[in-house]
């Protein structure tokens, strides 16, 4: 690594710790990252340390191990979840502790995998740590998903290039939609940044839409209801403990909750989902009352099925993003077969839980009170784009004022 690229990364380190997580003094720190990001996680470490971070806890994975696991597991093992796993993830919520996750995938590694396994293990985890994820998508604590390459992943990226040249050319696009480059300062950019997002929600907020009407040539012909008093929020957010932080590295949307029982019509996808190692790609979903009644997909339809079947909530809604079709993400004209950057190319949709954030009050409602709003309850949270350079978006407010929010794939509010 020259000294050029090691004095970007130490900068992109240093924007993760002090805007992504916005560590505290005496906080700790947790970084959850693949094995073969571990140079960079070693200074994402330092940088923790540098920030006041009382101790730094790195939980490390591997894609091949994990193939290796499916693959010869036995179902009765997936179920015995073990205790060390369930301390640690209480530790983590106990000291309500700041958290990095590197996103890293192998697009494709799993295809051959059962996908009742990894849904088993779905199902397993959630009934054991689901506190962790509520923790978390509550924003119980600041947290931050980020990317740096892999040779797999920079391979499928840029299959034309030999493994070295196109593990750097993705390093490269990583820092460039990050805001990292040689001659500025990333952490000021990321702030003017913030701001800008945050006018976009206020506007929003605003108009309080009851629905949106989404449609372009390719099929897509969707209208999806929001809950009533909901928040758009994207760019910074601001945890339970009253500090703020930036969930993704890079991101462009801004996002609400869709009501769970009022989404109709069709949809079309306009870039792959890799999900759980499968790449589903060229696929429909058809909604009535909010629930996918009929879906299709080019490939991997087994995969879409395992996801649409996971448990109920699964099958509906708990996203709904806007992004302008010419974000910087898609000007690269790049598919990274990663939610964290493809997402922020275009609109886009969840399936699966929804953020308490994303409403009024939310935070500290029950359960039933949550169920009550329309808010859709998953073990699942799985993004896919259907952005489009045409696509049309018609906000409608409770009084039927109709107000146009997208024309030709972007904003025009």
């Amino acid at each position: 690594m020259n000294q050029e690229t090691l004095l970007k990364l130490q900068k992109y380190a240093s924007l993760v710790v002090k805007v992504g997580v916005n560590v505290q003094p005496k906080q700790l720190l947790v970084i959850n990252s693949p094995v073969d990001c571990a140079p960079f996680t070693r200074l994402l470490v330092e940088e923790g340390y540098k920030a006041g971070a009382k101790n730094v806890m790195v939980r490390w994975s591997d894609d091949i191990n994990n193939k290796t696991y499916y693959t010869y597991v036995e179902e009765e093992e997936i179920k015995a979840f073990p205790d060390y796993l369930l301390h640690q993830f209480e530790y983590i919520v106990r000291e309500k502790a700041a958290v990095i996750s590197i996103s890293a995938p192998t697009p494709g590694l799993l295809k051959d995998v059962n996908p009742k396994k990894m849904q088993l293990s779905s199902i397993v985890m959630n009934e054991k740590v689901g506190f962790y994820r509520k923790h978390m998508m509550g924003n119980g604590s600041q947290w931050c998903v980020i990317a740096y390459p892999t040779i797999a992943w920079a391979v499928k990226v840029f299959p034309n290039l030999e493994e070295t040249e196109a593990f750097n050319t993705l390093l490269d696009k990583i820092l460039e939609a990050s805001r990292v480059r040689n001659n500025n300062d990333p952490v000021r950019e990321w702030e003017e940044h913030i701001h800008i997002l945050a006018k976009h929600n206020r506007l929003l907020n605003e108009h309080q839409f009851e629905s949106l009407h989404f449609k372009n040539a390719l099929g897509t012909d969707l209208t999806v209801h929001l809950v009533e008093n909901h928040i758009w929020g994207g760019g910074g957010e601001r945890s339970q403990n009253d500090v703020m932080f930036a969930p993704n590295i890079p991101t462009e949307e801004t996002f609400t909750m869709p009501h769970k029982h009022k989404v109709n019509g069709r949809v079309v996808s306009t870039k792959p989902l890799n999900y759980q190692g499968k790449l589903i790609e060229d696929f429909t979903l058809d909604f009535v009352d909010g629930k996918v009644v009929g879906y299709d997909a080019k490939s991997e339809k087994e995969a879409l099925k395992s996801l649409l079947e996971l448990d109920e909530g699964s099958s509906r809604l708990g996203e709904v993003a806007l992004i302008s079709y010419d974000s910087p993400i898609s000007k690269s004209n790049i598919l990274f077969f990663n939610t964290l950057f493809d997402e922020n190319a275009s609109c886009h949709l969840a399936l699966g839980n929804a953020y308490t954030m994303n409403v009024v009050g939310g935070h500290g409602m029950s359960d039933a009170e949550l169920e009550a709003i329309g808010y859709n309850k998953s073990i699942a949270h799985v993004d896919f784009m259907f952005g489009s350079r045409d696509m049309e978006v018609v906000g409608t407010k409770k009084d039927g004022t109709k107000v146009i929010l997208f024309q030709n794939g972007n904003f025009v509010i």
